[in-house]
């Protein structure tokens, strides 16, 4: 019986400590902003970046009006983006526009924007419509930052997203031909009339789409 008794003490406290040990980590606020800076950047450096997201939000959240948070934001972009995780990195370009776009940088961080969808292509033949709105983004983003030092790169990615999207025109109309489906493969045959991409001037993929169009 005694034993039995000591037993469960020992598991109580056991308990009581762990439980303890997370309260006091679930506690931790009130820190200076280079506070939630620094453990921010470790965790982005060690590959943790659901704590690194967590960390950054305790730092806007005690620190609203800190110089450190627009920095913050940008490194988390790349970070994400360096994980392929485009959503949580368009996510943070959205909210540094809003809070911070300028004139000054106005031009990198939709560079930022474009980048991200471009290499959020995971599968062209299933997000055609990704492609059409990433081009017209490259489109509207050459008409406005024609000087830009991205501009170069935002003109290859336009390149190479009318280049997938020929080749996927053509696919598909091919597709409907073999099916014996003349208008439905003439609708997409015109829609590669209209482009100024010629036929003679695109190596069609050999290694899949996905290898193609970054390369």
């Amino acid at each position: 019986m005694y034993r039995f008794a000591l037993q469960i003490t020992v598991v109580a406290l056991l308990v009581l400590a762990a439980g303890g040990c997370s309260t006091k980590s679930e506690q931790e606020f009130e820190k200076p902003a280079l506070y939630w800076y620094q453990k921010m950047m470790r965790s982005v450096a060690s590959g943790n970046l659901e704590k690194a997201d967590d960390y950054f939000t305790s730092l806007e959240s005690e620190h609203v009006g800190s110089p450190l948070i627009p920095e913050a934001m940008l490194i988390l972009v790349q970070a994400h983006m360096d994980e392929e995780e485009y959503l949580l990195a368009n996510f943070y370009l959205d909210e540094y526009l809003k809070r911070y776009g300028s004139s000054r940088n106005r031009d990198f961080a939709e560079f930022m924007k474009i980048k991200a969808s471009f290499f959020g292509l995971k599968s062209p033949e299933r997000n055609q419509e990704l492609i059409d709105e990433t081009i017209k983004k490259a489109k509207r983003y050459l008409l406005r930052y024609p000087e830009s030092e991205f501009a170069p790169m935002v003109r290859t990615m336009e390149v190479r997203l009318e280049m997938t999207r020929y080749l996927m025109n053509e696919n598909i109309a091919s597709l409907y031909t073999r099916r014996d489906k003349p208008k439905a493969a003439a609708i997409y045959r015109e829609r590669n009339a209209r482009s100024w991409i010629e036929a003679d001037e695109i190596l069609p993929p050999s290694k899949g789409w996905l290898g193609w169009l970054f390369d």
